[in-house]
């Protein structure tokens, strides 16, 4: 049956795709974004959570787990140690957790199978809600906790109590310069396959999905495919640049982001110092780092003129098990990864970090 509705169907499903689903457009992405921040500022809580943070105030920021059944196709599998060594050490270290979206894979998995084969990961989770720290987003993958009239009920089996589901957040704190926001959200904005009204969304995340899953269509989407996920993060980069006295963070592409340059793109700067330095050792390991994103496929976009003020949190289903994400703390935005080390036990390791009032030092206030 599989295979005739294959033949059936897949010419059509892959043409509406391309009409609808992940093709990222400035327009679109520009009017999406300005829609959301303006939704939170008028309307804190609606949409959106505002934070006032001070100079004691910490976050993690990860997204992207996709979460799933624990079989072939569950890409959080061999991420899932170093996820939760990395939620105890946050917990730990009392930050506030914001999850970016795309936490749980429901295109491809029904819930209940998700909910079966993660309910450690939860348990880490449920640690940041006892202590009210925790703010779930919502993102392309799991849009079932934006519109379907379950969720709540679903949010409570997993989490033992209700918890709000936001589309972004605003971190609001003073610099230099006077107040910056640095404006999170998923990333999947302007995207027509799930960034409709509700009725849309609806059908994407129940039926739309499903049915790619089930036929085994294999998409492009701003998540796996390299050149689209380079072009999107250069629009998002495209809208921050024309703000003034804001920084965006999202996920949704996979591809780490710091300071509006990619990992990638850091690592070849910091190859011609050490070549210029002749650093072996940094020569060493920043090759094999290089090879190793290469491999990945990892592109760097252009994004021209320059700003700093555009980061990606990456995601938390690399293949070699690693996750990235984005921390706020002691004056400081840090792009961390943790990866499996000696012993193959999880390792915090720093990739990048600036103060968070060198972002008014580099033109960000300049609009």
């Amino acid at each position: 049956m599989r295979k005739f509705l294959q033949s059936l169907l897949s010419a059509w499903i892959i043409r509406m795709s391309n009409k609808f689903g992940s093709n990222p457009n400035r327009k679109r992405i520009h009017e999406a974004l300005n829609k959301l921040y303006e939704t939170i500022n008028l309307s804190p809580g609606k949409r959106g959570l505002i934070f006032e943070v001070t100079d004691t105030d910490k976050f993690i920021i990860l997204s992207d787990q996709h979460k799933g059944a624990r079989d072939d196709a569950d890409d959080f599998a061999l991420a899932e140690k170093n996820y939760l060594r990395a939620l105890e050490y946050y917990s730990q270290q009392d930050f506030h957790y914001i999850n970016l979206g795309d936490s749980e894979e429901l295109w491809e998995n029904l819930l209940e199978s998700v909910i079966k084969h993660n309910k450690e990961t939860f348990e880490a989770e449920k640690a940041f809600i006892d202590k009210n720290h925790f703010t779930k987003i919502f993102g392309n993958h799991d849009l079932y906790w934006d519109n379907d009239p379950l969720s709540q009920f679903n949010l409570k089996r997993i989490y033992g109590e209700v918890i709000r589901i936001y589309e972004g957040a605003i971190l609001r704190m003073t610099v230099k310069e006077g107040k910056l926001d640095i404006f999170l959200t998923h990333g999947h904005q302007g995207d027509l396959q799930s960034d409709g009204n509700w009725s849309s969304k609806w059908f994407v995340s129940t039926i739309w999905a499903p049915l790619q899953s089930y036929l085994q269509i294999n998409l492009n989407t701003p998540a796996y495919d390299n050149q689209l996920k380079t072009v999107h993060n250069t629009l998002m980069y495209d809208w921050v640049i024309n703000q003034k006295n804001i920084a965006l963070i999202t996920g949704h592409t996979h591809q780490p982001v710091f300071a509006s340059l990619t990992h990638l793109e850091r690592i070849y700067l910091k190859l011609n110092k050490a070549k210029e330095e002749k650093n072996a050792t940094d020569l060493a390991f920043l090759n094999a780092e290089l090879h190793k994103r290469i491999k990945e496929g990892d592109k760097a976009p252009l994004f021209g003129k320059y700003k700093p003020g555009y980061f990606n949190s990456g995601c938390c289903c690399f293949s070699d098990g690693d996750i990235t994400g984005i921390e706020i703390a002691d004056g400081f935005i840090r792009l961390i990864k943790w990866s499996y080390h000696k012993n193959n036990i999880p390792e915090r390791i720093l990739l990048e970090e600036m103060k968070i009032n060198d972002l008014s030092d580099l033109n960000l206030f300049d609009g």
